[in-house]
């Protein structure tokens, strides 16, 4: 598991931005070390690069861990996410968890793969890919422990869990602070702060 979480924490596209564009990612933007922000200061080469990547990263542990250990390779993709989103590489600071969550199923239960894809697809087609995603990342759970059992649910959960608190907690502590309960209901639902639509 902590091959998975040191493999999850690399910030492809943070050191692509630097690299190519200079840009510290944590200070543009949503402050959020992804493949969105990337995009925004690079274009869409990069990202296809460093997106690749991030993918590939969620893959390590459920292929470390084989198909006759589907628990251990279940809590190993939510370390992956789990380094992707709080990088000790970055601070702290990292990413939604979205891409490697994306190459953690691919690996271990693609079915998976199709529920994120599709609830993302939705989102971009809707525009309201923070409200999408979210449909996706909880339909996991269900999903996946109607196709795989246990192992399903194990798994489901292990990645839902960090890209949840993620959207919760943010990048940073809310500047409104009056009305807390809206600020993370908000973030949780758009996966933004509400002073930023």
């Amino acid at each position: 598991m902590f091959i998975s979480y040191l493999a999850g924490a690399v910030p492809f596209s943070g050191l692509a931005a630097r690299l190519l564009a200079g840009v510290d990612l944590r200070s543009q933007g949503s402050g959020t070390v992804s493949g969105t922000g990337l995009y925004e200061v690079t274009g869409f080469r990069p990202l296809a690069v460093a997106g690749s990547l991030d993918v590939a990263m969620g893959a390590v542990g459920p292929l470390l861990a084989g198909r006759r250990r589907p628990i251990l390779g279940g809590l190993s993709a939510g370390a992956a996410v789990t380094g992707h989103n709080w990088s000790p590489f970055l601070g702290g600071a990292g990413g939604r968890g979205l891409s490697t969550a994306l190459g953690a199923t691919l690996a271990a239960a693609p079915e998976g793969t199709l529920v994120l894809g599709a609830c993302m697809g939705l989102g971009r087609l809707v525009r309201q890919t923070g409200l999408a995603s979210l449909l996706g990342i909880v339909a996991l759970i269900p999903v996946l422990g109607r196709r795989r059992g246990l192992a399903g649910v194990v798994l489901g959960a292990s990645l839902a869990l960090p890209m949840v608190m993620k959207r919760v907690l943010g990048n940073g502590r809310p500047e409104d602070r009056s009305d807390l309960g809206r600020v993370f209901l908000w973030r949780l639902l758009f996966d933004q702060d509400p002073d930023k639509t």
